[in-house]
């Protein structure tokens, strides 16, 4: 068994400038294990309902898992807050070198638990097990401009965050990597927070650890995804939306794009000077841009270029690569810029800009991370933020006010509801089933239960802060990594996994979410796949089997199977009993 389990968290205050050691308790650890668990676990402990998201009472996690520099594949961290964007609960993920970097400046600690808000610009420097609190010299400076100032590994915030954008990421390697979705940058800006350095080398991993390193990344090798990883990347999403018909196109005026094959995989390795990351699981690639090189990912093909209908991946490299300079979020920008076309094509603003048109979309990009234009500046809050300011509330479709990533719900039933229920809104990587469901034909219980087991799967996956892909591929779900390990868990992950979706849950209901922030978005007329009718039976089948009640909250019942019901607090509303799942017809 290998010891020297991280244990710890080291807490900031950044209004009074002190920063302290804390146990994290053992029965956190074995109950949400770390990462997005360990995230949620505090953020309910620690914050108010109504706590607005850029006060300096807002918390911020950095955080790791007890196995983190051990796990095969990309190394990964944890930004854990209250949204800005939608008001919910918000874990969002980076890889790169940074959480490699973090593990070995932490020494015995989990994580960097952030409050306050500094009376200047600061960074966070974390060596030899302990941080210390200095002087942002870079504020101003792009999230480029800022990795490059630093000698230890960074992650770091750009213009957008400085300016609070609700959508504005956390930046690290040159901008290779970012915590995107939600708007943890803007809660970095709102503290007077610009970077993270982390000084320190990665730890050496044990022998027993890598063993099983290389045991489960050789498994992950033969899976249909580590083949097509290795082989392509995510840009191949791209093609497989387009074949799939739930590519959306044109700022979602249309499914299927005539030019995806302009901005596919083929498209990207003409383009490409090499891939991401060298060995057998290469990843996406890398291609160069007049401002430099970038790693454009699926997304950016989908929503910078079939949503703004952009045909020449160049241009669409080049719009992602002016996104992870500026700080923000893509698939929020792209959609941003989309609602600005569609809005001043029916009258709704009065702007010169459309369809296949970077340079347009590449200066209201600008204008949004600087807040400087008016249209900048409402965008900057989110598309439906500013349709309720400006109008075409109908235009770009959103959950819980996060703008819908590429995949389209129309042709794919289970990502309207995967989109729908997923916790910190519409977001593809909470459950991604229409990757089986177009091999399969699905009714509403199979769709729910295909959403619940990958919504579960992943907050486990999350809360160990695996690679998001190599983590299928643990024996056990991670279990035997954390006997190797000796740290205390349940047998059965499914249960942790459960255990964490329910809390965070229980955190939105608190701020005041319910089931009628799980419907589809107002902007989607009924596709092939999203009649209203088979929706709603399906989110019925949904919380049924997640034992929630009719409004969406979890049940009594349900959270003490799931030794949650001594954590609920006063001001969180629960059902007192759950919804009778409806008896399955004849055949």
């Amino acid at each position: 068994m290998v010891r020297d389990v991280p244990d710890r968290l080291l807490r900031v205050d950044l209004s009074v400038g002190t920063v302290e050691s804390e146990p994290v308790p053992e029965a956190w650890r074995r109950k949400y294990v770390g990462g997005k668990g360990l995230g949620a676990r505090y953020l309910y402990e620690e914050l108010d309902p109504g706590t607005d998201p850029l006060a300096p009472e807002n918390r911020l996690l950095f955080l790791l898992g007890p196995l983190s520099g051990a796990l095969p594949g990309e190394g990964r961290y944890a930004a854990v807050t209250k949204s800005p964007l939608t008001g919910t609960f918000l874990d969002s993920y980076s890889g790169g070198r940074f959480p490699g970097a973090l593990r070995g400046s932490l020494g015995d600690h989990l994580g960097l638990l952030v409050s306050g808000r500094a009376e200047e610009p600061v960074r966070l420097v974390v060596s030899g097990g302990g941080a210390r609190i200095e002087p942002a010299e870079t504020w101003g400076e792009d999230a480029a401009g800022t990795c490059d100032a630093h000698d230890g590994v960074v992650a770091c915030i750009g213009p957008a965050g400085e300016n609070r954008v609700s959508y504005a990421t956390i930046a690290s390697d040159r901008t290779e990597h970012h915590a995107g979705r939600g708007g943890a940058g803007a809660v970095m800006g709102a503290k007077r927070l610009k970077a993270v350095v982390a000084e320190d080398d990665p730890p050496e991993v044990p022998a027993a650890l890598a063993a099983l390193r290389d045991r489960d990344a050789e498994a992950f090798r033969g899976t249909a995804t580590g083949r097509w990883l290795a082989a392509s990347g995510t840009l191949e999403t791209v093609d497989f939306a387009e074949e799939a018909g739930v590519l959306a196109a044109r700022g979602w005026q249309e499914r299927g794009f005539d030019g995806a094959d302009g901005i596919g995989i083929e498209a990207a390795r003409e383009a490409a000077s090499g891939r991401e990351a060298a060995g057998d699981l290469p990843r996406d690639v890398r291609v160069e841009t007049p401002a430099g090189e970038t790693v454009p990912r699926g997304a950016t093909a989908m929503t910078l270029g079939a949503g703004l209908g952009l045909e020449e991946f160049d241009a669409v490299a080049e719009l992602g690569e002016r996104c992870n300079r500026l700080g923000v979020d893509l698939i929020s920008a792209g959609n941003a810029v989309a609602w600005a076309i569609r809005a001043a094509e029916v009258g709704v603003i009065d702007r010169d800009i459309e369809f296949s048109d970077p340079d347009g979309a590449r200066e209201l990009l600008r204008e949004i991370a600087t807040r400087s234009t008016p249209l900048g500046d409402a965008l900057a809050a989110g598309v439906s933020a500013a349709a309720a300011r400006l109008g075409g509330a109908d235009l770009v479709p959103t959950v819980k006010d996060m703008a819908l990533p590429g995949y389209d719900p129309r042709g794919a039933a289970s990502m309207a509801l995967a989109y729908a229920t997923s916790d910190r809104g519409a977001c593809h990587r909470r459950a991604r089933p229409v990757e089986r469901e177009v091999f399969e034909e699905w009714g509403p219980a199979e769709t729910a239960a295909a959403v619940i087991e990958a919504q579960d799967a992943r907050s486990v996956r999350w809360s160990l802060v695996a690679d998001d892909f190599v983590g299928e591929a643990l024996a056990g779900g991670g279990s035997e990594w954390l006997d190797a390990i000796g740290h205390p868990h349940e047998g059965d992950l499914r249960v942790t996994g459960e255990r964490i979706w329910n809390l965070v849950r229980l955190f939105n209901v608190r701020e005041g979410f319910d089931r009628s922030d799980d419907g589809l978005p107002d902007a989607l007329d009924a596709g092939d796949a999203l009649d209203p009718e088979t929706f709603e039976e399906t989110l019925e089948c949904y919380y049924a089997a997640r034992g929630w009640g009719p409004d969406g909250r979890p049940s009594r019942e349900r959270l003490a199977d799931l030794d949650l019901l001594g954590t609920v607090d006063g001001e969180t509303p629960i059902a007192e009993e759950a919804i009778e799942p409806e008896p399955e017809s004849e055949p």
